[in-house]
């Protein structure tokens, strides 16, 4: 069964009652409960929201991700546990031994999948893609060419039918909408390289001293196209995207649930994340040498 994304936009206190989330209001709305257990992510967005210790370490005990956001309702913070795998001091010894070489070949992988997937978005919209797919059978180990950046310019001026638009995070909408559909990418793989034993912060390419999540950063570089999916449905049947509203935040919310195509089969989003980082611990730890990701289309 595939975990419950949870959004609280409205002041309530949260606890935990008999291993549930139990969910009250400051109005006169009956209390709220849900299995802690049945939980992927929670999304805490209203400054008014009390949240109980006790409540967080069970959350994080069942590998709960846990997003809280700013005063302008934009996630800023993520909260995972800090165990996540049985054999977790073990397969980080593999993540941290991990050859130059080999990184530069699952970048080269990662950098190729992605193109290939924009590729495939850009085809749905009926865009040409030929350049994309050129782009994406050159990648060169590492990508020395930087055909990731040659890929984003192009499919960035072809994807959405905006004016003077660019992909910038403080850029013109819908950037806005790709900022929020990211976060949620972004923890949503943050929490499957913890189930998997893995550092987020330990990136294959990404190595900002500043990222806490450089790992999270490089594996969820072929996802992104499924969030550019849902903003370009946003984008095609809204009048007005200048504001996250609560009506485009349940669009948005519904990321994690997509359906996607890995390794020949249907698959939740978050279902296939946690199948990609398992491959990826099996080229760490060299019983594998290829990153399984999702092929749009």
């Amino acid at each position: 069964m595939i975990k419950r994304t949870l959004f609280f936009g409205n002041p309530a206190y949260l606890s935990t009652k008999n291993e549930q989330l139990l969910v009250s209001f400051p109005d006169e709305k009956p209390d709220k409960f849900v299995p802690i257990e049945d939980i992927g992510i929670i999304i805490l967005e209203n400054q008014q929201i009390t949240i109980t210790n006790g409540l967080l370490a069970k959350l994080t005990s069942q590998k709960v991700a846990v997003v809280s956001c700013n005063a302008q309702h934009l996630p800023n913070g993520l909260l995972l546990p800090m165990h996540g795998h049985t054999e977790q001091t073990e397969r980080i010894r593999h993540q941290l031994g991990v050859s130059v070489p080999l990184k530069k070949n699952l970048w080269q992988q990662t950098v190729s999948s992605k193109i290939r997937n924009q590729a495939g978005l850009l085809s749905e919209k009926g865009k040409p893609n030929q350049k994309l797919l050129y782009l994406a059978k050159n990648v060169s180990s590492g990508d020395v060419g930087n055909h990731e950046a040659l890929a984003a310019a192009y499919y960035w001026q072809n994807l959405f039918s905006v004016s003077e638009f660019s992909r910038h995070q403080g850029g013109i909408p819908p950037n806005n909408l790709l900022n929020y559909g990211y976060a949620i990418l972004r923890a949503v793989i943050a929490r499957a390289l913890v189930s998997s034993g893995l550092l987020p912060n330990v990136g294959i390419w990404h190595r900002n001293k500043y990222n806490a999540y450089c790992l999270a950063d490089d594996i969820m570089e072929p996802y992104r196209p499924f969030v550019d999916l849902v903003v370009s449905h946003i984008v095609e049947t809204e009048d007005d995207i200048a504001e996250v509203t609560p009506i485009l935040k349940k669009e948005l919310l519904q990321i994690p649930a997509l359906d996607v195509r890995i390794d020949g089969q249907k698959s939740p989003l978050m279902v296939a994340a946690s199948r990609t980082t398992s491959s990826l611990y099996d080229c760490y730890l060299g019983i594998s040498r290829k990153i399984i990701y999702p092929e749009y289309g």
